[in-house]
């Protein structure tokens, strides 16, 4: 794969960021209830009812205002994403886990967890080769047999780890029009700093739009994030991602244990829909995180948060456009984040994924901070206050800033990241 350097790719696109020609205005359609996939196969505790939150009130809850049909959309939605799939119903034969809320149920259904994939690949002379064809960049780490097992190929030098993101307020984000996103890279280009929105194509529509989901931005739209995920993480093939994965590429091994036709994920033909779309209404209708009463500190720490520029990656706020779902229509967005690609230095993970480089890493939204410990995409960080200290790249001014300010000052900032 020849990609170019970080510093010739960032003088190109700073010029052109803004004569792109994207999709926008983009709206979600009145969720429709998906028909459940293999019934027979669910297994779940007995009883089991999917527990709703009121709206809004806590981690966990649906967004306000959501309709009826929106509200049994969303319960539909959690059902699907709780579920634990079976080798009987298309698991594996290659996964990471058994099931979406696995990987994000901390602190509620939905969140993070600190649960890392793990990812590799082969660095020669600054170019990436993902080994795809042995089965990366993403190592499954489990199976349905024995000897459909996946391990870490020989020829990989590059080896990294990523934890799993919260999903609080996705719907909110995949709402923000892409002309918003792009016009945070326009003006990211000053101080050192210099994002880059993460140019994709949506594999639902074939669309070239702005990334936001992953921590390289590698998806556009929540329905591609979700087919994505039931293939690669669970190995349930489905109408986006129909090709199941090969344990490190062996198609002898593929075809000895993959019992379940492709793909799994099936198709209901009065609505068109399946499960990656129930999985995908609970994501777009979920809640943001709830915010705390900021105390003195806190108020005094968000206004060090941006004079030490903290704030120039994590921007604050930005706002939906014209959307058919009233709860996401043209609202704002307190995110802490521009969606954009930076390049992290010595933070990054090595990997080349899309437009981003091995030390690029997509601003990860900071509400509900206070809830993801540990910190950063590899979980190396315990604490807010050492992650901050483990900024590199474009973030190092910021992060020297944060680190000249006096304890009672980091302390403020600190108590700031703890109320959003």
């Amino acid at each position: 794969m020849n990609v170019p350097t970080s510093a010739t790719r960032r003088r190109i696109l700073a010029v052109t960021i803004l004569g792109m020609t994207l999709v926008t205005g983009y709206s979600l359609a009145e969720p429709q209830l998906a028909v459940p996939r293999h019934a027979a196969q669910r297994h779940r505790p007995d009883p089991y009812r999917a527990q709703v939150s009121a709206p809004g009130s806590r981690f966990g809850s649906p967004l306000t205002g959501l309709t009826a049909d929106q509200i049994t959309a969303f319960a539909t939605g959690l059902d699907e994403f709780q579920n634990k799939e079976t080798a009987a119903g298309g698991l594996g034969p290659i996964f990471n886990n058994s099931s979406c809320a696995a990987c994000h149920s901390k602190p509620a259904i939905g969140g993070s967890s600190n649960i890392v994939v793990t990812r590799f690949g082969h660095e020669t002379n600054g170019q990436f080769d993902p080994l795809a064809n042995i089965g990366g960049s993403l190592l499954q780490d489990k199976a349905i047999a024995p000897g459909a097992l996946e391990v870490i190929p020989s020829q990989a030098n590059v080896v990294a780890h990523r934890q799993s993101t919260a999903l609080f307020g996705l719907g909110l984000i995949e709402a923000i029009p892409d002309e918003t996103i792009l016009q945070n890279a326009a003006w990211s280009q000053h101080d050192g700093l210099h994002g880059l929105p993460s140019m994709v194509a949506d594999e639902t529509t074939g669309a070239t739009r702005v990334g936001r989901f992953g921590w390289k931005g590698q998806h556009a739209t929540l329905l591609a994030f979700a087919g994505d995920a039931y293939l690669n993480e669970m190995g349930i093939t489905n109408r986006f991602f129909p090709t199941e994965n090969a344990p490190n590429g062996d198609q002898v091994r593929l075809a000895r244990y993959d019992r379940v036709t492709d793909p799994e994920d099936t198709v209901d033909p009065q609505t068109g829909r399946s499960d990656i779309d129930a999985v995908a209404d609970f994501m777009r209708l979920l809640a943001p995180p709830p915010t705390r009463q900021p105390s003195a500190a806190a108020q005094m720490g968000g206004m060090l948060f941006s004079s030490v520029g903290c704030s120039g990656c994590h921007t604050q706020r930005m706002q939906t456009g014209p959307n058919a779902v009233a709860a996401l229509d043209r609202k704002g967005v307190n995110l802490y984040s521009d969606l954009l690609l930076h390049d992290m230095g010595s933070l990054g993970d090595g990997i080349v994924q899309g437009m981003a480089l091995g030390s690029d890493i997509k601003t990860p939204p900071l509400w509900g901070v206070r809830t993801s410990a540990p910190y950063l995409h590899d979980g190396r960080a315990a604490t807010l206050d050492a992650a901050i200290r483990a900024h590199d790249g474009e973030a190092r001014r910021a992060r020297d800033s944060y680190l000249h300010l006096q304890e009672v000052q980091r302390q403020q900032v600190l108590a700031f990241l703890d109320s959003i």
